[in-house]
């Protein structure tokens, strides 16, 4: 049996049953200790929350955690309950019920359809503290076109951008065939679920990706599309956790969006992520606090905008300097599975921090190894893929904390239920030993069409 030294000063135990789906992975020590208790509702139901709640559940703040709805790894570190994170009612009807002090929200989606404004407007729930930011706050992911003239606004280093609308499809078209330069980006404006980006090579390309955009592709969320400049580099994500009037920088990570190996084919959720990207250095990171996170955070203040929680930027780094690609209001998915293990604060503590607007006083330790994770995902994925494959192999894994994303129970099975179906996370004295580690218990684990990219970190 391995021990694997937990952030928080509990364990975690790998052994090779621990991490099967009825095992517990999130147990902790010094409850009786506690100096504060709280109860607390994860939203949120991937691979991003088992993250969360391995380490919320480590925190001995923390007297009851349920997360809704949750999966088959959330279940080893609190009590999942059917809850729906976009009905604002049934949130806000739990949180009434059963005392819950504290929300944190996993996805973007409920914060851009309004969760922190509709606890705020009861008085009955007004004073429970919520990790996310307001729906304007949430803005800055929820639409394309209102994060680039907010980073225009505020001198924020990005790629030069133009939008068009579906109800002027002919100016969008005739752009792309004789104005474009080439390679070209076309987001579509709101949630798409990661996949609204598309990266074209040539004008025909260009020409029918935008009609199809407009013409519905997203479902509304394409009606407007950003056209930007393509920026040639090398990507990195900078975590920011602010109370709305300090901050503080997380793990930083590096994930690999596409789905085939050497970054080939159509973009994912992601496939897997390293922390700390070797590439990163202090020089970049003093450029991105004082280019990027400084004037984001002046920014929201100066618009008076409610934010506390996340802000997740990712970023490209062109040449010596960083530029801004997009915002997101929460921490991403597979980087939270590689950021908290390597952070040693307890979560809660800083969420509490964040709740006083008083995160000044707080210092982030962060775990000196390097964290990797991969992920098992369905065959078909993008795309098209089966549901209900029997998991096994659990058993034969060792040295990794496996979170759960896509998969559920049926009878005593562990199946799986979606196209991101688990995350293997190692921690190792550099990148690479922690892969081999993730590589090796990747391939341990069974289900038919499974698939993972074993190059992660090929290009560092």
């Amino acid at each position: 049996m391995i021990f694997i030294k937990s952030p928080c000063s509990s364990y975690c135990f790998s052994s090779n049953h621990i991490f099967a789906p009825f095992a517990n992975p999130c147990l902790t020590v010094g409850r009786q200790n506690r100096k504060s208790s709280m109860k607390i509702l994860l939203l949120g139901g991937g691979g991003r929350e088992h993250a969360f709640a391995w380490k919320i559940s480590q925190s001995p703040h923390c007297t009851k955690l349920y997360i809704g709805p949750g999966n088959p790894g959330t279940a080893t570190c609190g009590e999942n309950v059917p809850l729906d994170p976009e009905d604002n009612a049934a949130v806000h009807d739990f949180v009434l019920e059963n005392g819950i002090q504290m929300v944190v929200v996993g996805p973007e989606a409920p914060l851009v359809n309004g969760v922190w404004n509709y606890l705020r407007k009861f008085r009955s729930t007004s004073h429970v503290a919520v990790i996310g930011p307001s729906m304007q706050g949430a803005k800055l992911e929820g639409s394309k076109a209102y994060a680039k003239k907010f980073m225009q606004d505020f001198n924020i280093p990005t790629a030069g951008y133009r939008e068009f609308f579906a109800t002027r499809p002919a100016s969008a078209l005739s752009f792309l065939k004789k104005k474009a330069t080439l390679p070209i980006v076309l987001k579509a404006d709101g949630l798409a679920a990661g996949k609204g980006v598309v990266i074209c090579q040539d004008r025909d390309e260009a020409v029918a990706e935008m009609a199809e955009m407009l013409g519905g592709k997203f479902g509304s969320s394409s009606r407007k599309v950003v056209v930007e400049e393509f920026l040639s580099g090398i990507e990195f994500s900078v975590f920011v956790l602010t109370d709305g009037d300090s901050y503080k920088i997380l793990p930083v990570a590096k994930d690999y969006k596409r789905i085939g190996e050497g970054d080939t084919g159509l973009n994912t959720g992601g496939m897997g992520a390293v922390s700390p990207p070797p590439f990163v250095d202090a020089v970049m990171m003093k450029k991105v606090e004082e280019r990027i996170i400084k004037p984001t955070i002046a920014g929201l203040k100066q618009r008076k905008i409610e934010y506390q929680g996340f802000i997740f930027i990712g970023l490209i780094k062109v040449g010596d300097d960083p530029f801004v690609i997009e915002y997101n209001v929460r921490m991403g998915d597979p980087e939270t599975e590689v950021a908290l293990p390597r952070l040693k604060n307890d979560l809660v503590e800083l969420f509490m921090a964040v709740r006083d607007r008083r995160l000044s006083e707080v210092k982030i330790e962060e775990d000196e190894r390097a964290a990797t994770t991969i992920i098992l995902a369905s065959g078909g994925y993008p795309g098209n893929f089966p549901k209900g494959k029997a998991i096994t192999g659990l058993d034969k894994t060792e040295g990794s904390i496996i979170f759960h994303a896509g998969t559920k129970t049926v009878g005593n099975q562990l199946v799986t239920s979606g196209g991101r179906v688990m995350a293997v996370t190692s921690l190792g004295k550099t990148f690479r030993d922690a892969l081999a580690v993730s590589n090796k218990n990747a391939a341990a684990i069974q289900f038919e069409g499974k698939y993972f990219r074993g190059d992660i970190g090929f290009d560092l």
